[in-house]
């Protein structure tokens, strides 16, 4: 039987990660990828809800994600912030009783806790890094052998 994975996905980080490396991620290959690489049945992306981005927000529900949302802030800076980390730990605890194995796709180490705790229950996938060069050491150490790193994948995943 084949496993029924979820992935959940730290939108900013994963943006900014890819960003990083000089290119953009092709969410539609990236959905596939999930999918055939990972047997990921369902795919949680959590993000800052932008009213002006709603066009994104339908292309991604369109390929197959389920969009959980946060509110965002600006900080004193006047920097938007829609921090998703305890909302994205949350919903992975929820509906562990409904997948078989979990993605986690960041680089923060604030996911240290989640990772360890899947690790130890046997129901961690892979943590999925979008750059290596930014990938938290704590997030590395309790992924152990299970994390794989997206700065290879551009001419797969790469927006053309």
């Amino acid at each position: 039987m084949q496993e029924k994975n979820y992935a959940f996905i730290d939108s900013q980080n994963v943006n900014l990660g890819i960003r990083a490396l000089g290119w953009r991620l092709d969410y539609r290959k990236f959905r596939i990828y999930l999918k055939e690489k990972y047997n990921v049945d369902k795919a949680y992306i959590f993000i800052g809800f932008i009213a002006s981005n709603q066009k994104l927000y339908d292309k991604l529900k369109e390929t197959g994600f389920v969009l959980i949302f946060k509110p965002i802030v600006f900080s004193v800076d006047g920097i938007i912030k829609g921090n998703v980390d305890a909302d994205l730990v949350l919903k992975s605890v929820i509906e562990l009783p409904l997948y078989d194995k979990a993605v986690i796709i960041s680089n923060d180490g604030d996911f240290y806790s989640l990772v360890d705790y899947l690790y130890d229950k046997d129901k961690l996938r892979l943590v999925l890094s979008p750059n290596k060069k930014y990938c938290s050491f704590l997030l590395r150490r309790a992924a152990k052998e299970n994390i794989q790193f997206m700065d290879d994948l551009r001419n797969t995943l790469g927006h053309i």
